[in-house]
């Protein structure tokens, strides 16, 4: 069968294009004219089915490639001699976050049609992810086929790609329309002049032309989502801790109140001393395993006994977690149940499955928290034996303790059943679930015992001072071996969101700056105000004095990766070396430290995120959205412009210096905004922080007039509310907490500084937050989410 193959591409001096086949097989292009490239080869008569994709070369390399790839289908249904396919290039597109999953497989809940029979000699492809839930893509047009655009032809489609089959010689000027699926009336026609078809196909060819995205004149879509952490919530049926199963409920309760997006904080399992301080969610013991406290007990099989339903009632009482005791239960209820059905379980067809896709770090999962419990630490250098990871080691550690192993796998079989069933849920109702990827790795974890060359385990990451914490941040965590991991290509980074992508439609990437720059603090040391920027440009120590300064003072901060260079150290204007400097050294100084921090890195730190992320985001069908907070340099919504990584936007933490509060008026279109994060007080606990910002506020962002209230009564609640719902951001995410706010009878009637998720400045904060109602009985308040969902929609989202 021949294959000719054109594109529109405008090339430089010296570059050509080429088709390159999934086997790897190259076809250079021959430029025809007027920027058009065509190519032709034979491909077997039996290929149904052709993947390819274009890339342009200078001097015999490689120097830009498509974003992705193409996909031909040969009608099965006709002899088809030769094919010619009129294609496009295919750029990361504008609108990329509806190509992700989060929208083509849940909030538009677009289902692939059935293939239809070709009965043209030609097919016209097109993208059109925002084609919306109830929603379908047809084309109309002049010719009897369109009944001289009276009649509309619906579309097939296959993910975000929409067909559909005519004659050559029935069409000459077209347009798409999406109409309505049931009623098939129109909704939105495209703008822009008419398209028109052109071209000759004769007996035995297909003619495929692969058409520009069109533009529909309508509002931008807009949706909402609630943001609480799955330890947080509160039903009937937990026990103690919020759990997987409960998340149904809150699905149940966002479809009532008209929002499509649950966002939670990271669930890995955080096992390591079995005392509270394992709450913190950001110190996972592995990347991969889900914490063992999000089990529903009796859907593991653990018995309603009279003990159990004792603790579950008293445990449920209580306002916050009790984290040792809850978990401490739990391991006790699902060992007996183990010991009793393990070996039925692990038996069974659905078992093996689970195991055999997850063993490449299940295995040395069980066996670290085998390792860890024989050891009293996770610590794995102080371990009598397996101190050095080695699979041959794990094997024959296996072949002892393998009931023990077992344990900890089947725990993991549970937690994935039991999530994915409630995923499956939202799925069904279309509520996407956002998920939390956090920047740092344990150096207590599977992964540094794993795979110890990926880490940097004698330096910490953490945060230069910020508005959370003025002696910046000390997370513990060991920083990245970039170089390392780029050599296969970063696989440690796509199998972890690779599983992520399991559970999840969409994840937040936890500090984004990790991947342009870390703030790595050397081991040993607490304060974050001794850290510097890694990977960095720093001083010699010979530029240093050519400009008047002593390296070796508190102004700066020796590299430990290059001696004899240095970083000025980080609110250095604080410190006495700083005071005892003359004028004139001081403001040399601060021109320094200025262009330090904020412009000599910034094509730098871009090169280096550009090395990474493109990858990394690609490996996934997820919707990225960066946590883009604090100390940002202009790279960063460079490189989030230009792979559509949704932005955060928090109104009391501006992007602007200058400004006091975010205007949501202002908003990007590709941003998450909200009224505060886990790592915030609430919005109620914050009206109450700072009586001059409050009032600030009242007067500038409100425009009230007269004394601004102490507390934050719900009235002025959903006035903030509505600040938020009205941007022009593409979804507006807000906390559980802040929700509920708006009413006095829902919201909590406590303290609202007890409704704080995490204390950022403190390291050891216990994270035990549980919301102060039920699901069901936030479930039953028609009148309350009948209210909110008409905040919301009349909003327009």
């Amino acid at each position: 069968m021949r294959l000719t193959i054109s594109i529109e591409y405008y090339t430089v001096l010296g570059e050509s294009l080429f088709v390159v086949l999934a086997d790897g097989k190259e076809f250079p292009m021959r430029y025809v004219a007027d920027g058009i490239w065509a190519t032709e080869f034979n491909v077997p008569i039996s290929w149904k089915i052709v993947e390819y994709w274009f890339v342009v070369k200078k001097d015999g390399q490689i120097v830009r490639r498509e974003w992705s790839g193409h996909v031909l289908n040969i009608p099965s249904s006709k002899k088809i001699s030769s094919v010619e396919v009129r294609d496009r290039w295919n750029d990361r597109p504008s609108d990329a976050p509806f190509w992700t999953k989060a929208f083509t497989d849940v909030i538009f809940g677009g289902k692939d049609s059935a293939a239809k029979r070709t009965t043209g000699d030609s097919v016209i492809l097109v993208a059109a992810p925002q084609v919306r839930k109830g929603e379908t893509l047809a084309v109309t047009g002049s010719g009897a086929k369109f009944d001289d655009w009276k009649r509309f032809v619906p579309m097939s489609r296959k993910g975000v790609m929409w067909k559909v089959s005519v004659d050559s010689r029935e069409v000459s000027e077209y347009k798409f329309v999406i109409i309505d699926s049931e009623t098939g009336d129109p909704i939105a026609w495209e703008t822009g002049r008419n398209r028109r078809f052109s071209g000759y196909v004769e007996d035995g060819s297909l003619l495929v032309v692969r058409e520009a995205e069109p533009v529909f004149a309508r509002a931008p879509w807009r949706g909402t989502g609630v943001a609480i952490p799955v330890f947080s919530l509160r039903s009937e049926d937990s026990f103690g801790v919020g759990e997987f199963k409960d998340l149904k409920k809150l699905v149940d309760w966002a479809v009532a109140t008209g929002q499509s997006v649950i966002q939670i904080l990271p669930i890995n399992d955080t096992t390591m001393s079995r005392t509270w301080t394992d709450s913190y969610p950001y110190n996972a013991n592995s990347t991969f395993a889900l914490h063992p406290q999000f089990i529903s007990l009796p859907e593991a099989g653990v018995k309603k006994t009279k003990e159990y339903k004792a603790l579950q009632k008293e445990l449920n009482a209580l306002p916050q977690i009790d984290y040792e005791r809850v978990n401490n239960e739990k391991t006790r209820f699902l060992q007996e149940t183990f010991n009793a059905i393990g070996p039925e379980v692990l038996a069974s067809e659905e078992y093996k499955s689970f195991f055999k896709s997850n063993e490449h770090w299940l295995v040395p999962y069980a066996a670290f928290c085998v390792l860890r419990d024989l050891n009293c630490t996770p610590q794995f250098g102080k371990w009598t034996e397996l101190s050095v990871y080695s699979r041959s080691g794990v094997e024959a550690f296996r072949k002892v303790h393998g009931e023990k192993m077992d344990f900890y796998c089947w725990e993991q079989f549970c937690l994935d059943t039991q999530l994915k069933d409630a995923v499956d849920y939202a799925h069904s109702k279309g509520v996407a679930i956002k998920g939390d990827l956090p920047i740092g790795i344990s150096r207590d974890s599977v992964d540094a015992w794993q795979y110890p060359e990926l880490f940097n385990l004698d330096s910490q990451a953490g945060a230069p001072p910020d508005a959370f914490s003025e002696d910046g941040q000390n997370w513990g965590f060991p920083t990245y071996n970039w170089e390392e991991m780029s050599k296969d290509g970063y696989g440690w980074w796509k199998a972890r969101l690779g599983k992520m992508s399991e559970y999840f439609d969409a994840f937040r990437i936890d500090h984004i700056l990790g991947f342009f720059r870390i703030w790595e603090i050397p081991l040993g040391i607490k304060s974050g105000l001794l850290g510097h920027f890694n990977p960095a440009l720093p001083y010699s120590a010979d530029e240093l004095r050519g400009r008047g300064f002593n390296p070796d003072t508190d102004l700066f901060v020796p590299d430990p990766h290059r001696p004899g260079w240095y970083h000025p150290r980080i609110s250095s204007q604080k410190t006495a070396a700083f005071e005892a400097l003359e004028q004139w050294q001081k403001d040399a100084y601060n021109d320094l430290y200025n262009d330090f921090f904020y412009r000599r890195h910034n094509a730098f730190w871009k090169e280096t995120a550009m090395r990474k992320l493109p990858a990394l985001l690609d490996s996934t069908g997820m919707l990225a959205c960066g946590e883009d907070l604090g100390m940002i340099p202009a790279c960063v919504p460079e490189v989030m412009d230009e792979l559509k990584i949704l932005s955060l936007e928090v109104q009391r933490m501006p992007k602007s210096p200058e400004d006091a509060f975010g205007d949501p008026d202002r908003y990007p279109y590709l941003s998450v905004c909200t009224t505060g994060s886990h790592d915030t007080s609430s919005l109620r606990a914050w009206w109450e922080e700072d009586r001059e910002l409050t009032s600030k506020y009242f007067h500038e962002m409100l425009h009230c007039e007269g004394q601004a209230p102490a507390f934050c009564e719900p009235w002025i609640c959903e006035l903030i509310l509505k600040n938020h719902l009205a941007s022009p951001a593409m979804f507006c995410i807000l906390p559980l907490q802040d929700w509920l706010s708006i009413d006095g009878s829902v919201r909590y009637q406590g303290n609202p500084a007890d409704e704080r998720i995490n204390v950022p400045a403190n390291p050891r904060h216990y994270w035990r937050w549980r919301m102060h109602t039920t699901l069901e009985d936030l479930l039953s308040r028609t009148d309350f989410n009948t209210r909110l969902h008409d905040l919301i929609t009349s909003s327009g989202r």
